[in-house]
C-alpha cells in the first residue's frame, strides 16, 4: 500500500487492520443475533427491539439514528479517498470503478431473473459489499493476500457504498414533505457556506448535522442520507503551518474519531438488531422463495461474475492495470469476497420491504446464505492461490 511521506495517511489506509478486527467482531454479533432469534429468548429479543424510546422504537433509533453516523463515516471516506486517496486520480479509479459497476449491475439483473412485481423492489439488496466483513476474512489469510488486493477491495467497496447511497436516495424514498425538505436544504446550504467561509469547528457542523437529520427524517427521505450530506460539507483543507499537515483537517479528525465507535459499536448493534432471522420458524418454502434465491444468487454468483468479469475485460482491453503481484485466481477470490453484502444489504432490505416482515425475513435469509458461502469460497480460493503467477499488467 503506497502512502504519502508528506501527509498523514487516511483512516481507510491506516485502519485496514482495524477494519479487519471490526469485521470479525461483526461476524460474532451476527451469530449472536441468529442464536437469539432461534432460541427460547426470541420473544424477549423482539420485545426489546420494539421498546419505545421517545418518538421511536429502539430498532428505529439504531436503523435511522445510529446508522446515520455510519453513513457519515462512509461519506467522509468517500470524500477523503476521492480528493486525496486511492480514488484521487482517474488511473486509480478505473479498475475498482469498472469492477464496482459490474458488481452492482450483474447481481441486480440476476435478482430480476427470480423476481417480478412487488418483490422486484429488492433488486438493489445484493448490490453492495461489506468492507468490514470482507477485510475480516482477508485478515485470516495474513500475507497470502497482496497488499494491492486489499487496496483494490477497499476502493471497490467505497465506490459500492457511493452507488448504494445514490440508489437509496433515488429509489427508496416514498413520500416527500416539501416544507421539511426545504428546511433540510436550507440547513445544508448553511453548512456549505460554513465550509466556504473556512469555519473549522466540528461542534458547529455536528450541531447543524443533528438539525439536518431531524428535517431529513421528517421529509420522507431516509434520515441516514443526512450523514452523507453532512460529511461532504466537513472541511478537509490542509493547514500549511501545521507540522502534521492534514492531521489538522476537521474531516481527518472526525474520520479517525468515528472509526472505533462505528466499527465496534454502531455496526455490530445494527447486526444484532437486524440479523436475527427466525430460521426455525420460517416455512419450508421460504428457502426457495424468489426473494431468497434472488438475493443469494445475486451475492454468490452475480457479485463475483460482475467484479471478476468486468475487471478482467478492463485489463484485457488495456483500460486499467491489474493489482500488482495479484494472480487471476486471487482476483477471483477477492471477487467472491465481494459477495459478502451483509450490512448495506440488510439496510436496503429494510427499505425495500418496509411493511412486509415475511419478505424481509426471506431477504435476510438470502443475505446470510449468500454472504456465508461467498466468504467461505473466497477464503478457500485465496488460501490456495497465493503462489499463482500475477496477471500481466
Amino acid at each position: 500500500m503506497v502512502l504519502s511521506r508528506l501527509k498523514t495517511p487516511s483512516a481507510l489506509r491506516q485502519f485496514l487492520d482495524g477494519q479487519s478486527s471490526a469485521g470479525l467482531f461483526l461476524m460474532a454479533m451476527a451469530a449472536i443475533a441468529l442464536l437469539l432469534a432461534n432460541s427460547p429468548l426470541a420473544h424477549g429479543y423482539e420485545h426489546v427491539l420494539h421498546l419505545s424510546l421517545g418518538p421511536l422504537s429502539l430498532a428505529h433509533w439504531i436503523n435511522d439514528g445510529l446508522m446515520a453516523i455510519f453513513f457519515l463515516l462512509v461519506g467522509l471516506e468517500i470524500k477523503r479517498e476521492m480528493l486525496d486517496g486511492q480514488l484521487s486520480s482517474w488511473s486509480r479509479r478505473v479498475l475498482p470503478g469498472i469492477a464496482a459497476l459490474g458488481g452492482m449491475a450483474v447481481p441486480a439483473l440476476l435478482f430480476y431473473a427470480f423476481n417480478t412485481g412487488d418483490t422486484a423492489k429488492g433488486w438493489a439488496i445484493p448490490a453492495a459489499t461489506d468492507i468490514a466483513f470482507a477485510l475480516g476474512v482477508i485478515s485470516l489469510l495474513g500475507k497470502r493476500v497482496p497488499a494491492s488486493l486489499r487496496v483494490f477491495l477497499a476502493a471497490l467497496a467505497i465506490i459500492d457504498d457511493l452507488g448504494a447511497v445514490i440508489i437509496i436516495a433515488l429509489f427508496y424514498t416514498a413520500s416527500i414533505s416539501l416544507p421539511d425538505l426545504a428546511g433540510a436544504a436550507l440547513v445544508l446550504g448553511v453548512l456549505i457556506a460554513m465550509n466556504r467561509m473556512g469555519v473549522r469547528s466540528l461542534s458547529l457542523y455536528m450541531a447543524l448535522g443533528a438539525v439536518l437529520w431531524v428535517l431529513t427524517y421528517r421529509s420522507g427521505i431516509h434520515a441516514t442520507l443526512a450523514g452523507v450530506a453532512l460529511a461532504l460539507t466537513i472541511p478537509m483543507d490542509v493547514t500549511p503551518s501545521h507540522p502534521d499537515g492534514d492531521a489538522a483537517s476537521p474531516l481527518h479528525r472526525l474520520e479517525h474519531a468515528l472509526h472505533v465507535p462505528v466499527g465496534f459499536l454502531i455496526v455490530p448493534l445494527f447486526a444484532l438488531a437486524n440479523a436475527g432471522v427466525p430460521v426455525l420458524s420460517l416455512p419450508a418454502e421460504a428457502l426457495t422463495a424468489p426473494v431468497t434465491l434472488g438475493v443469494a444468487a445475486g451475492l454468490l454468483i452475480g457479485k463475483p461474475v460482475g467484479v471478476f468479469g468486468f475487471s478482467m475485460i478492463a485489463v484485457r482491453l488495456g483500460l486499467a492495470d491489474a493489482p500488482a503481484h495479484a494472480g487471476r485466481l486471487q482476483m477471483l477470490g477477492v471477487a467472491l469476497l465481494c459477495g459478502i453484502g451483509f450490512t448495506m444489504s440488510l439496510f436496503i432490505a429494510l427499505l425495500a420491504f418496509p411493511d412486509a416482515a415475511a419478505l424481509q425475513s426471506e431477504a435476510k435469509l438470502g443475505i446470510l446464505a449468500g454472504s456465508l458461502f461467498s466468504g467461505l469460497l473466497g477464503y478457500g480460493v485465496l488460501r490456495i492461490a497465493h503462489r499463482e503467477a500475477p496477471v500481466p499488467r
